[in-house]
């Protein structure tokens, strides 16, 4: 099974068996903690990683990392990793650690989840998670909101509330950056 198998995976599982309205996968965003996440989730007030492992020694080579060393650097609240079943155990895990294996079919299974009393994935009750790097975590919203905004797509989640964009935008409350430019001339 590939690591992009894998990611894909655990972003369904995100989505689906967590209360994460959105997550995010493999996203490049200049992280200050050097961290860059296969797959993070955000609920509201907490959030959810999973790092994919499709091999023993990438999990190893993971430990070593500095954000791994000293957990509060690192991000998610809640913490996953993701393997091929059986690939990893749970007395493989760092403390604190869940675990959900992916079959050959794609088919994702929480094996351990320590946040919830280890009950099954639909129980929305979670404790006990990490403190969470929170400003790492907000560099990753920034530079998707950021990437949305600069593509025009942040209008669309007005369009409900609002009868007419054209006059919000007039009111410079939904203008792009490139508009604001021409405006400065």
């Amino acid at each position: 099974m590939t690591h992009k198998e894998l990611v894909k995976a655990a972003y369904r599982w995100v989505l689906g068996s967590t209360s994460c309205g959105m997550a995010i996968r493999e996203l490049a965003s200049g992280a200050r903690n050097g961290e860059y996440p296969d797959v993070i989730g955000f609920g509201a007030g907490m959030s959810v990683l999973v790092e994919c492992k499709a091999s023993r020694s990438d999990f190893f080579a993971d430990r070593k990392k500095l954000f791994r060393q000293y957990p509060e650097m690192g991000m998610g609240t809640y913490r996953f990793y993701c393997c091929p079943t059986g690939l990893l155990t749970v007395e493989d895990l760092p403390e604190k650690w869940g675990l959900i294996y992916v079959n050959e079919k794609g088919k994702n299974r929480t094996i351990f989840n320590p946040y919830n009393g280890n009950k099954s994935d639909y129980s929305n009750v979670w404790s006990n998670g990490f403190v969470a790097n929170i400003r790492a975590e907000q560099g990753i919203m920034y530079s998707v909101l950021r990437r949305l905004h600069k593509s025009g797509h942040v209008e669309s989640i007005y369009r409900n509330g609002y009868e007419d964009v054209e006059d919000l935008r007039q009111e410079s409350l939904l203008t792009t950056p490139e508009a604001l430019a021409n405006e400065k001339r």
